[in-house]
């Protein structure tokens, strides 16, 4: 399993499209394996799905992401966890052990 994390500063990025960075997990047992870090190529509608998906990509977690998103990660057959917070590393390890606390998760930006 490949997990990405949008990325801020080594947070989790409130908004999944407009993050510095994702970190990618690659999981196993459910114990992580490695861990990279790749920039956003930029924010485009309908294009980081796709982009994260060819990535390997099987769950993208995030502070926020609005109904569109979510429907095109669907889509390219990604789960999306949002409302997330706090340190990547640590939160990947809540969400891996069931004990990730998730608070709102819509994001509102104007349309995008």
């Amino acid at each position: 399993m490949r997990i990405a994390v949008a990325t801020e500063n080594g947070q989790v990025a409130q908004h999944f499209g407009r993050c510095q960075e994702y970190t990618l997990f690659d999981v196993e047992n459910g114990q992580i394996r490695s861990k990279v870090v790749i920039p956003n190529p930029g924010h485009q509608p309908g294009f980081l799905p796709r982009y994260l998906a060819e990535k390997g990509a099987d769950c993208i977690i995030a502070g926020g992401m609005g109904p569109s998103a979510q429907d095109l990660f669907a889509a390219q057959g990604i789960k999306t966890v949002i409302g997330a917070s706090g340190p990547v590393d640590e939160v990947v390890k809540a969400y891996l052990s069931g004990n990730l606390a998730l608070g709102p998760g819509a994001c509102e930006h104007g349309g995008n």
